[in-house]
């Protein structure tokens, strides 16, 4: 499995860690915990730790598409912190799919990211 998740702050925060290559299975377990949270809190807040993070199997990328249209307003901020060019152009790109404040973080920075995903978080 190339995903770990973690709940933060009572579940306004989710973690996600990604390595490798995301596939369809990989969506089905992370859709399924999303869903519980936004359904518990309206709206979530997540961190996505693409370092080692190699693409998406198409499977995959098909569930992304599909996630992002049902949820385009359910996620408040979006950390992406990675350790490539390419990530953080992605961050970037991923604009238009969400309502979302969305932010790129290097590496080293992932104590940041965290810090801004609590900024102003009422748990």
């Amino acid at each position: 499995m190339a995903l770990a998740i973690t709940e933060k702050a009572e579940g306004k925060i989710l973690e996600v860690q990604i390595s490798d290559k995301l596939t369809k299975e990989d969506y089905l377990t992370f859709v399924p915990e999303a869903e519980r949270l936004i359904e518990k809190h309206g709206t979530i807040r997540v961190l996505f730790d693409m370092t080692g993070f190699h693409g998406w199997e198409i499977g995959a990328l098909w569930e992304d598409i599909k996630f992002d249209t049902k949820h385009h307003s359910d996620l408040e901020r979006i950390a992406m912190v990675g350790d490539k060019k390419w990530e953080e152009w992605m961050a970037k790109f991923c604009g238009p799919f969400t309502k979302a404040e969305i932010k790129y973080f290097d590496h080293e920075s992932v104590g940041q990211a965290s810090a801004w995903l609590e900024e102003g978080l009422v748990t």
